[in-house]
């Protein structure tokens, strides 16, 4: 069929609004239409992270849309129903079903390489093929084939251009809070750059009734949402010290800490703000190494580890996340800033100034 995609045709080029083939449902495999797709940093950072090779390339892991067609093997979803889309998993080697399916054997494969697990591609341009089954979905158009392990069905009553966050961003910064750290109430929790990422953990905190919560982040907007949702903030810009304002804050240093910066010196300090045996999940995707405190690490007993998706189970996870949503305890509707598809470069513009935080583009 012919659908409309958002292609990056090579390494660091821009989004260009194209037509496409994209192919039949195969047995296991889900159509469909989108309604809405949450623009994600990690499918901007793979369009200049990608080898050359990988490209012309259809980006897009935040989906939200309803179900046209399901293949013959398909169980548990049918045409109508409305779903959000998350990262694929095989269900079935040990780590699955352990229930740490973010850490899948087939992880790389099933969700960056774009193409199935056979290396065919299903979408193609002109007959020839296009990366496009990035974390099998490639929902950065107006059609997806996805699958049932990826596939999270929704209320339909439900506003999809406000759930497609959910699949990601939302997922990452509430999971990473509610299945990794698990903070007790007078615990503090510093969060380092307060995106979508950073700010859904901020909200899972104080869903969880954790009263200290700090935010860091340079941006007066995003520090004022951070405020609302009820931290403490910091600007790294005035702070003359920003690990002594932080350690001031929270008595002496946090028992754990969020970076979603991917920015080593951040991460640096991040790690030196906590207080004695604390915990720093790094979350951001950019750099490639970064330096730690050694002497502090050692001497404080201190942990960096990092997270895919908040160790979260979207099959659990978005659900868990919509009940609260819906109960009042995770306020994050008005994060979201809607972009008819073909302004999605205007969409990376603004998300890149920071004048808005989760950008979504409606099909």
């Amino acid at each position: 069929m012919q659908t409309r995609a958002a292609v990056v045709e090579a390494q660091g080029q821009p989004f260009t609004l194209s037509d496409v083939e994209l192919e039949e449902p195969r047995a296991d495999e889900v159509l469909v239409r989108m309604v809405a797709t949450g623009l994600c940093h990690t499918d901007l950072t793979m369009g200049s992270f990608l080898p050359p090779e990988m490209f012309p390339n259809v980006f897009g892991h935040e989906g939200a849309g309803v179900v046209e067609r399901v293949g013959a093997d398909v169980a548990g979803l049918e045409a109508g129903d409305h779903v959000v889309l998350s990262f694929r998993s095989c269900r079935d080697c040990a780590k699955c079903r352990a229930g740490l399916v973010g850490y899948c054997d087939s992880h790389l494969l099933l969700n960056y390489m774009g193409m199935r697990l056979d290396g065919s591609q299903p979408i193609s341009r002109d007959g020839e093929p296009l990366f496009g089954s990035f974390f099998g979905q490639s929902s950065l158009a107006a059609h997806a084939l996805a699958y049932a392990d990826n596939c999270v069905k929704v209320d339909p009553a439900l506003d999809l251009t406000l759930l497609a966050p959910y699949g990601c961003g939302f997922q990452t910064g509430a999971g990473t809070v509610l299945t990794v750290l698990r903070p007790r109430p007078d615990e503090c929790l510093v969060v380092y750059g307060a995106g979508a990422v950073g700010l859904a953990a901020v909200a899972a905190a104080r869903a969880e009734g954790v009263e200290c919560v700090v935010a860091v982040d340079p941006l007066a907007g995003r520090r004022a949402v951070a405020e609302r949702l009820g931290a403490t903030v910091v600007d790294p810009a005035e702070a003359a010290d920003v690990v002594a304002r932080v350690k001031e804050l929270t008595g002496g240093g946090a028992a754990y800490g969020i970076d979603t910066t991917a920015i080593p010196a951040v991460i640096k300090q991040a790690q030196q703000s906590l207080g004695i045996r604390g915990t720093l999940v790094a979350l951001g995707l950019g750099a490639e190494e970064f330096a730690l405190d050694a002497i502090d690490l050692l001497q404080a007993g201190k942990t960096v580890k990092a997270s895919i998706e908040g160790d979260a189970d979207p099959q659990e996870m978005v659900p868990r996340l919509l009940a609260m949503r819906a109960e009042g305890r995770f306020p994050l509707d008005d994060l979201v800033a809607t972009y008819p598809a073909e302004a999605i470069n205007d969409a990376v513009a603004d998300v890149g100034a920071g004048t808005v935080v989760k950008p979504v583009l409606v099909w």
